[in-house]
């Protein structure tokens, strides 16, 4: 009869380890995602800001040396990504070849002007920014004008804001869920041995010594759920890097770090803090207020 009712035990604490494993597993599984996404997010958003373009035109008076000392400041400088020279003959054969016949047939003389594409780092294609940039080399003697698309600049900054204000609010909506989910289960994995614990307490057991192996316990389940999720993740990725190649998902080894880091660290901090509030609870309760 005893060994009958022992297996029935060790078959109901498997049962309930398994539950444990499979409810962080899920949860930190949709982290994970959300984490690519926002990832993802702030990469796409990065390329997009980057492709804008500040045009610096120059003076039809400056000299060779005066040109190149200049493209040197704005080399050094920290808003610069990258940056092209482009002659007004140039800029004359895209204009013809956007237009469609030759503009210059009509003028006579190339009104257009020598000028520096500057890409700017996505950090400083924010309005505020490069109003601060227009200004400071508008101000230069060699620069006749300082062009760029500025409702274009606006729109990108405000779009970008508001969907990483969404991102960040369901990030918090999911990490509470996580919380929630993960904390609830762990509980009840601690609730069938709510006896275990009162006896330890009654023997003369302190509450760390206690609390000790049920918190490497729920580390380790949490761990184990990290890794199951994580496995997840990476054949999510593969097909997804198959299908849409664009987004490089595979070859980001930075963002996969980052979202393998978080998943277990997620795990790691959840799990201990679950299941050392949840042993306090019960060794602060009364014998008797076991049975409820």
């Amino acid at each position: 009869m005893t060994t009958s009712f022992d297996s029935f035990q060790k078959r109901r604490l498997q049962s309930s380890y398994v539950s444990v494993v499979v409810s962080i597993a899920l949860v930190l599984f949709m982290i994970g995602i959300l984490g690519l996404v926002l990832l993802k997010s702030t990469k796409v958003a990065n390329h997009f800001k980057e492709k804008v373009v500040m045009t610096l035109f120059l003076n039809d008076d400056v000299t060779k040396e005066q040109l190149e000392e200049l493209k040197t400041t704005l080399k050094k400088e920290s808003f610069t990504k990258n940056l092209l020279y482009i002659t007004k003959e140039e800029a004359a054969k895209a204009y013809k070849k956007d237009l469609g016949e030759d503009f210059l047939q009509f003028l006579g003389d190339n009104p257009l002007k020598n000028g520096i594409d500057v890409y700017l780092n996505a950090a400083y294609v924010t309005p505020e920014k490069m109003l601060e940039i227009e200004t400071k080399y508008q101000k230069n003697e060699l620069i006749a004008e300082v062009n760029y698309d500025k409702p274009l600049v606006n729109l990108l900054t405000k779009n970008i804001q508001r969907i990483s204000f969404w991102l960040l609010v369901l990030s918090g909506f999911f990490g509470l869920v996580a919380i929630i989910l993960i904390n609830s289960s762990i509980r009840l994995a601690i609730y069938s041995k709510r006896f275990n614990i009162k006896t330890m307490q009654m023997v003369g057991a302190t509450k760390s010594f206690i609390r000790k192996p049920f918190i490497w316990q729920s580390i380790k389940l949490g761990l184990l759920g990290a890794l199951i999720s994580l496995i997840g993740l990476l054949i999510l990725v593969y097909y997804v890097d198959k299908y849409i190649p664009t987004l490089e998902l595979l070859k980001d080894y930075v963002a996969l770090a980052y979202v393998s880091a978080g998943v277990l660290f997620t795990a790691f901090v959840i799990t201990w803090i679950s299941t050392f509030f949840a042993t306090q609870r019960f060794l602060n309760l009364q014998t008797n207020d076991l049975y409820y």
